[in-house]
């Protein structure tokens, strides 16, 4: 069936005498080129390959730029490449969701079509620069107002986290880590996962609506990543939002873009991030595992979900640590929660029916990130992950045939 079809497309795409259109056209610098003769060129499609005739032209006049014009493959997108636009949206899939190696496995066993495993690593990059231009060209639009948000539910979150991805050498030069030679290995990935909630379970729980999360990711910096983060949560309905609550753990890049991009936004530091912190100061204080250790964090525990956090800090600063080192480390830790104290109304925030955890965008970092990026043995340069990246997020935010529409 697909050499069949492959014999009717090779027809069908060849029924246009070439795409030859006169003895002379106008190239792109407006000259005029002159027809030459046919030439022929392979193409892979998901059907097989095809055999494409087409008319070429001629222009002497671009002296600065490539002499050579083919109307054809202009038509068909296929100038600078011997894949069919359907077969590259394949390989940027599956390159989008798995190894490129499995990626071209699975294209033989379960489309019979044979290609690279670079290739398909070639034109997965490829259009995840083309989503990313996509994104740009959007966000442009979204925030000069020129494109009607979507209507957003009462409640509009925006949860924010960043995760580390593997990355080659040179991408990493010069940067401080936390390995034994206190070099980096990995460059921080930032992501936003946005949804709404506008109702809750059978015990008061609120519910993520279905189907409404959408996410934003890059390495880059934060001062990069705020209008990336601000145009998607225009186009969520930021603006016609009721209530907008943004989550994160403690990181200050998470509240300076909060602060900086939602002005009057409810923050609220994930709850179980704050009790691992409660966890850090019973083993800097009484040592791992030991009863004096649980029972304090047991005590704080109650606290924190009450609110009490100034309860909290006085009780770290009245504990002390026969390391110097450990001492600075409760230190730092009183000042986490000092810090973060209106961030940690939790009762408060219950009782307003808000989510309290950031589950959401720990989850996102696994599947967006974690499942591609970060398997064993892999190595990114930052121009390639950001790629897949873009590509994961169009892909999981079930946006992905609006970038295919868009390209």
């Amino acid at each position: 069936m697909q050499r069949v079809g492959s014999v009717l497309v090779e027809q069908l795409l060849n029924s246009d005498h070439g795409g030859h259109r006169g003895q002379r056209l106008a190239c792109t610098r407006g000259h005029r080129a002159e027809f030459i003769d046919y030439r022929s060129k392979q193409l892979q499609t998901i059907l097989g390959e095809v055999r494409l005739e087409r008319a070429y032209y001629h222009c002497a006049d671009c002296t600065d730029a490539p002499h050579g014009l083919i109307p054809k493959d202009q038509d068909l997108d296929v100038v600078g490449t011997s894949f069919s636009p359907g077969l590259r949206r394949l390989m940027a899939r599956v390159g989008a969701q798995e190894p490129f190696a499995a990626a071209a496995q699975d294209l033989t066993e379960l489309a019979g079509v044979v290609v690279e495993r670079k290739a398909i690593e070639r034109t997965a990059e490829a259009a995840g620069v083309g989503a990313e231009q996509a994104n740009q060209a959007e966000r442009a639009v979204i925030l000069a107002g020129r494109v009607e948000p979507i209507a957003a539910a009462a409640r509009l979150y925006v949860a924010l986290d960043g995760t580390g991805v593997p990355a080659v050498p040179k991408d990493t030069a010069g940067r401080a880590g936390k390995g034994p030679e206190g070099r980096a290995r990995t460059r921080e990935a930032k992501l936003a996962a946005i949804f709404t909630q506008t109702s809750f379970d059978e015990e008061g729980w609120p519910m993520r609506d279905p189907n409404s999360t959408t996410y934003v990711g890059a390495i880059e910096t934060a001062e990069e990543f705020g209008p990336r983060l601000h145009g998607e949560a225009v186009r969520r309905g930021l603006k016609r939002a009721t209530t907008v609550v943004v989550l994160g753990d403690g990181a200050p890049w998470i509240w300076n873009l909060a602060q900086a991009y939602f002005p009057g936004a409810v923050h609220i530091v994930d709850l179980y991030h704050a009790r691992q912190h409660l966890a850090a100061v019973a083993r800097l204080a009484f040592g791992a595992g030991s009863e004096r250790a649980t029972a304090w964090v047991a005590a704080r525990r109650d606290e924190l979900d009450a609110g009490d956090v100034e309860v909290i800090v006085t009780e770290i600063r009245h504990l002390s640590s026969s390391d110097p080192k450990g001492q600075q480390e409760l230190r730092k830790e009183a000042e986490y929660f000092d810090t973060n104290k209106l961030r940690m109304c939790y009762k408060y925030f219950r009782a307003c029916g808000f989510f309290v955890g950031s589950g959401v965008i720990e989850a996102g970092c696994k599947t967006v990130i974690g499942h591609r990026l970060k398997q064993s043995g892999m190595r990114w340069t930052v121009a390639g992950a950001n790629a897949v990246i873009a590509l994961r997020c169009r892909l999981l935010s079930n946006r992905w045939e609006d970038l295919w529409r868009v390209a």
